[in-house]
């Protein structure tokens, strides 16, 4: 069976003030074409399908009319909701959706309960796991800790279980939105830490085929079978070097992997990240290639220049983003802009540091858990909100 595996699509959002729609329209073109040129048996959309809980109108204009064209395509879609979707607005409809073969995912208690298709060498469960916020699920999967290894744990138990009663040979494919360990971020994901922990172990889902993973924006391999698609499109200039891609992958007979190839999404204009002074930046002809390129600049002038965005936009009109870092002058130390002293910290960690800087002492062990519970409140607050609307 062939499985095309996306993930992230954030419909809606937009890259520094600029508007990404047309970009999002022509890969979700792609998408589909992929799936004719391919011979896909079955495409897997693994969260955050939009970049917003109350997504804009022509956002939901845009998913709409992929659904669509999925379901015109006559190749069944699995879909689950991620942590930037509202899991019940993407969910309405999903009984009638389904008739389409459209297979929307977005209820924990449907855990268990898989798609079910068929090829020449017999059945394949594809198995939902929508985003599951501690907190909020716990009770409900049985789970004995509040965290995000312990939900998925018991959402994995259900799926084996499940697995157990079908007929041997059985292949699995679980379709999964989170922060498995040995994954790189990048600064466009929404934080999901719970308890100071983010991460989950990739041995959470043992015992299935195939893993196909959402939340992390490059294309990465876990393991063999556990794999991150990536974003389509960049949304963080922290995404220049990643090579946007879907996964298109062969499941044999036995459930291992035969076949894999990245499929190339259309860029709507590469990212560049220039650095050093201003007078340099404008006069490198090096740097050329780059002129056509969404920019971020950093300058390192030890004096900031006098309108630095409207000079460096003569050369590079499509400049979106300049960060100053200065060079260290005289005795002072090296330089680092605040952007960067906070670059690759949690919002724990930026509060941990800033009781420690304004007492003067580290948090001990009962006040770390006291702000990290703090925050985990506030989630899981802003997540009950968003239920109840």
């Amino acid at each position: 069976m062939r499985l095309l595996h996306t993930s992230d699509w954030h419909l809606g959002r937009s890259f520094h003030r600029v508007g990404l729609l047309d970009a999002q329209a022509a890969f979700l073109d792609h998408l589909v074409e992929s799936v004719h040129a391919h011979d896909v048996d079955a495409v897997l959309v693994a969260g955050d399908v939009y970049d917003r809980a109350v997504p804009s109108l022509p956002a939901v204009e845009l998913f709409d009319a992929a659904l669509r064209r999925l379901a015109g395509a006559g190749v069944p879609t699995v879909m689950i909701s991620g942590n930037h979707d509202s899991a019940r607005r993407l969910g309405v409809g999903a009984g009638l959706i389904e008739r389409a073969g459209i297979h929307l995912r977005t209820d924990p208690d449907g855990i268990g309960t898989p798609v079910v298709l068929s090829d020449a060498h017999g059945e394949v469960a594809l198995y939902g796991l929508p985003y599951l916020e501690p907190a909020l699920v716990r009770e409900r999967l049985g789970a004995e800790k509040t965290g995000h290894e312990a939900v998925l744990s018991a959402a994995m138990d259900r799926v084996r279980a499940d697995l157990a009663r079908r007929p041997a040979g059985t292949r699995s494919v679980v379709l999964a939105h989170a922060f498995v360990s040995g994954g790189a971020p990048s600064d466009s994901e929404r934080d999901i830490t719970v308890g100071g922990v983010a991460a989950v172990p990739a041995g959470t889902f043992h015992g299935v085929d195939y893993v196909a993973l959402g939340h992390l924006h490059g294309s990465q391999v876990i393991g063999p079978r556990i794999r991150y698609s990536g974003s389509p499109l960049a949304y963080s200039f922290s995404e220049a070097a990643h090579r946007k891609t879907m996964w298109l992958i062969d499941l044999s007979e036995d459930g291992t992997i035969t076949g894999d190839a990245r499929l190339d999404c259309p860029v709507p204009r590469p990212l560049a990240r220039l650095r050093g002074r201003l007078d340099d930046l404008l006069a490198d002809p090096s740097l050329a290639p780059h002129e056509q390129s969404w920019v971020e600049a950093t300058l390192t002038d030890p004096v900031r220049p006098a309108d630095p965005m409207t000079r460096l936009a003569e050369r590079f009109p499509h400049a979106l983003s300049l960060v100053f870092d200065p060079e260290p002058t005289g005795g002072e130390g090296p330089g680092a802009s605040y952007a960067q002293r906070l670059r690759d910290r949690s919002d724990q960690q930026i509060a941990e540091d800033f009781v420690a800087h304004v007492r003067g002492t580290a948090l001990d062990g009962p006040e770390r858990t006291v702000l990290y519970g703090a925050f985990d409140d506030v989630r899981v607050d802003t997540a009950e909100r968003e239920v109840d609307r």
